[in-house]
């Protein structure tokens, strides 16, 4: 692909996840909780790191089984501290077991984690038109208004840069430059994109 956009760089695997995967619109709670454990990891950090050991979070956080990473315990965090497939860092750990029991409690209130986000949007992802990547914000003030009311609601290592990235990732913007091929698939998914906010 010419022209892509240049955070990706020249890594195969970055190259492979800018293509597919990013600014695609998400709907899918499974996958909003698996960018919810990996989004919060990253703090601190850049995406490559915690995109090469996805696999490693995989098979650590039980196929980002949000029912189970729930119910890990001591014993658990332990492990996983010493697990090098992952970042070991226990904090981050440790809340992204609380964070999990956080999402169940948005869940049972909005029906679904993605009915929750999607919210903030009003079910609209929004088509940005940036030329550079000077242009791209860090920050916006929806993921502003999200990772405040997160934080409210007891979500930790949310903090709205990192909030911001999760959002890019999963559609909610699209924040391709639009001299990147992928600007034109993403907005064109979007425009027939309508959340289901159905419990999946």
């Amino acid at each position: 692909m010419n022209n892509r956009c240049g955070w990706c760089g020249t890594d195969p695997e970055y190259q492979q996840y800018h293509d597919t995967e990013w600014g695609v619109p998400c709907d899918n709670d499974h996958k909003h909780f698996e960018f919810l454990i990996l989004e919060s990891a990253q703090a601190g950090l850049s995406w490559l790191t915690i995109l090469r050991k996805r696999d490693g979070y995989r098979k650590a956080f039980a196929n980002f089984d949000p029912v189970k990473v729930a119910k890990f315990d001591q014993a658990k965090i332990e492990s996983l501290v010493e697990n090098p497939a992952i970042v070991r860092n226990r904090k981050k750990i440790e809340s992204a077991i609380s964070n999990a029991q956080r999402y169940f409690e948005v869940k049972k209130e909005f029906g679904s984690f993605s009915a929750y986000l999607w919210s903030f949007y009003n079910g609209k992802p929004k088509q940005n038109r940036w030329k550079t990547l000077a242009d791209v914000p860090a920050t916006t003030p929806e993921s502003d208004a999200i990772s405040k009311d997160m934080k409210k609601r007891g979500f930790k290592f949310f903090g709205s840069t990192i909030c911001y990235a999760y959002l890019q990732s999963l559609g909610f913007v699209n924040d391709h430059l639009i001299s990147c091929p992928r600007h034109k698939d993403c907005a064109a998914i979007a425009k027939q994109f309508k959340p289901d906010h159905s419990n999946k």
